[in-house]
């Protein structure tokens, strides 16, 4: 079955670059990012986990635990790990799971269920659809995703972006509008009535229509 956002994101046991883990253990209670690869030793993979490790603290910062995936063995990241440092300057410091029998990939809808169950002989063209972001929240349910061609490197930034987002309006009962950034003014939700948003403002909002209604960002 697709994995929506709120879907609950579906728990599995792997084999790491740093051991085995269970997903909803390994994540405890706060966020986390998991964000797959077609295959080991691909281009535009390693310039990626390189800018993720150098993110890796930011994210860290925000209680979100990264996580990688790639259709291999973890034995097999391990040593792609040491060209990602060699080329991008910088060390994977975060688990890297391995999904050698295709378990995790089918499980996340990332493959579907007759690609088999071993990585031997599939290409990255054949694991093509293995390059998706999620964020699971706290609550363990799956918040977004986002998934990309090979051809394409992923924005972290972005991501890093939307982590700044969703933290915020569970807290408050705001959105944020297009290209915002931490610290741009968010709108009240819809749901907050006038008076309660008086209280909540009380040096008032900007309404350019009654339902949209722009305010600082809440500290």
């Amino acid at each position: 079955m697709p994995i929506r956002i709120n879907d609950d994101a579906p728990n599995f046991t792997a084999e790491t670059t740093q051991g085995p883990i269970d997903f909803h253990q390994w994540m405890g209670d706060g966020w986390a990012i998991l964000f797959s690869h077609p295959k080991d030793f691909t281009p535009v993979c390693t310039t990626e986990l390189g800018y993720m490790a150098k993110l890796e603290p930011e994210f860290r910062k925000r209680n979100t635990k990264v996580i990688g995936l790639s259709v291999d063995p973890a034995s097999s990241h391990g040593k792609w790990a040491m060209d990602i440092e060699e080329t991008q300057g910088a060390q994977v410091n975060f688990p890297m799971i391995g999904d050698p029998e295709l378990k995790i990939a089918k499980l996340y809808d990332m493959l579907p269920a007759e690609a088999g169950d071993t990585c031997e002989g599939r290409t990255a063209v054949n694991n093509q659809t293995v390059r998706t972001v999620f964020v699971v929240g706290p609550d363990k349910k799956v918040k977004l995703t986002i998934s990309y061609p090979m051809s394409t490197g992923r924005n972290f930034d972005e991501i890093l972006r939307v982590i700044d987002s969703m933290q915020l309006t569970a807290k408050h009962k705001v959105a944020t509008p297009v290209n915002w950034k931490d610290g741009d003014d968010v709108i009240i939700l819809p749901a907050v009535s006038d008076d309660d948003a008086r209280v909540k403002y009380p040096d008032g909002w900007t309404a350019p229509k009654p339902y949209l209604r722009i305010v600082k960002q809440p500290k």
